[in-house]
């Protein structure tokens, strides 16, 4: 359920700045109940602050600041107890690594009404649903062709009681009953609401009229930006557990995050892992990678999201070569990865007020990601030049013509750019000590 409290009030709290950096991390959660009035799960809502509201620019970045505050920051077990998340999801989210930190059996996708379904979607959604994540539709008032071509990769369907009227409620309950879903009653705000909801043979209820949002603090744990750099770069070329775990130990806060991860039900490993060195091994580098963008992704810093636009040109860039180069080689993913990194590594010598060959010297990358960064050379170099192109909004399709890479034809082009433009992945933290 996109929060009905979002956006309900702006300018925060009296008495706080714009350069106020709040000590604690916040996360709503409004129970979910089943037909016996018992606690079934909760649905996690971003908050800014303690105030039981929202204000929410970017859904994307909500979403990514409830799954890090849920898994590292509070933690799945003080979030959840034994219980289901229900998180809000985007579309550039949806076909982000990022998703894959959550485990699919403690949390279900809710995908947003905003969400445009085609075919990419279809399989992205088979995928997942494939790889033990439950899919629930948010919002639904009314049947529509939309609707009607979402529910094979659907498992639950939330309807908007505050919006649709009792009798087309009725109509949708009976014909999304003869489909096998489960059906949840949401923005159940009156008792009448509540025995209708029942009456028509609703699975699961939520609403103020059960409960308002709970919110749910932690100490804010400060990521260094730098620190996050590092480990990303150490990443990217494969270095080893002691390389990792030297890195690891100049950055506490990131530690504490990544205990918590591999602490959580995701692994299943039936015991708590209390050393470093532990942790690495039965996180995996690819899951350590995944929490690092993560971080970098949902931490903002002292300035708004939007505020910011080196913020924006990192995060779109990176998106856009990830993105191209899953297009080139869908089953590479070393290479995708790489075309990541390549972007958000490109703009760190302005990050940090350096040339590029001092800071990609000092972090020790790949030689293909260094080499494509300073002389544009390889394929990361050709695909970095067609990234900055359409960027500044030119025209790429004969860069790319010119590398070699026929498959990414101005229609393709277009298509990713698109996608990569609402992808914010980069963090602006307090400089390095």
């Amino acid at each position: 359920m996109r929060d009905p409290y979002a956006d309900a009030a702006r300018g925060g709290q009296p008495g706080e700045s714009a350069q106020h950096v709040p000590q604690y991390v916040y996360v709503g959660r409004q129970p979910i109940l089943d037909r016996t009035g018992a606690l079934n799960a909760y649905e996690l809502l971003f908050r800014a602050g303690a105030y039981n509201y929202a204000e929410i620019s970017d859904d994307a970045q909500a979403t990514a600041q409830v799954v890090a505050r849920t898994i590292g920051g509070i933690g799945v077990p003080a979030v959840l107890g034994a219980h289901r998340g229900f998180v809000n999801i985007d579309r550039t989210l949806l076909f982000s690594d990022i998703v894959h930190l959550m485990p699919p059996e403690r949390f279900v996708l809710e995908i947003l009404e905003t969400v445009r379904f085609d075919a990419t979607l279809a399989r992205r959604l088979d995928e997942l649903r494939g790889a033990g994540f439950q899919v629930a539709l948010d919002d639904v008032g009314e049947i529509t062709d939309e609707l009607l071509a979402k529910l094979p990769y659907a498992d639950i369907v939330k309807i908007d009681f505050l919006q649709t009227p009792p009798a087309l409620v009725a109509k949708l309950a009976s014909m999304l009953r003869g489909q096998g879903k489960t059906l949840v009653a949401e923005k159940v705000e009156t008792r009448e609401d509540f025995a209708l909801a029942h009456e028509l043979g609703f699975d699961l209820f939520q609403g103020y009229f059960f409960a308002r949002p709970q919110v749910l603090a932690a100490p804010r744990n400060r990521s260094l930006r730098p620190g996050l750099l590092r480990l990303l770069a150490l990443l990217s070329r494969d270095a080893g557990i002691v390389e990792l775990e030297a890195e690891l130990k100049l950055n506490p806060s990131v530690v504490v995050q990544l205990l918590r991860l591999v602490n959580s039900s995701a692994f299943g490993l039936g015991r708590n892992i209390a050393s470093l060195r532990e942790a690495i091994i039965a996180t995996g580098t690819r899951q350590i990678s995944r929490w690092a963008q993560l971080l970098l992704y949902a931490d903002t810093g002292d300035l708004p999201w939007r505020a910011d636009p080196l913020v924006q040109l990192a995060a779109t860039r990176s998106r856009f070569m990830e993105l191209a180069a899953n297009w080139l080689r869908p089953a590479d993913g070393e290479f995708a990865d790489a075309a990541f990194m390549t972007g958000i590594f490109s703009l760190v010598h302005v990050v940090l007020d350096s040339t590029p060959e001092t800071v990609l010297e000092k972090l020790g990358l790949a030689a293909q990601i260094r080499d494509a960064i300073v002389a544009r050379k390889g394929e990361l170099g050709a695909l970095l030049l067609i990234a900055e192109v359409a960027g500044e909004g030119g025209d790429a399709a004969p860069v790319a013509a010119a590398a070699g890479f026929a498959a990414l034809t101005p229609e393709v082009l277009s298509e990713l750019n698109l996608s990569a433009a609402a992808w914010f992945g980069a963090h602006v933290a307090e400089p390095p000590r």
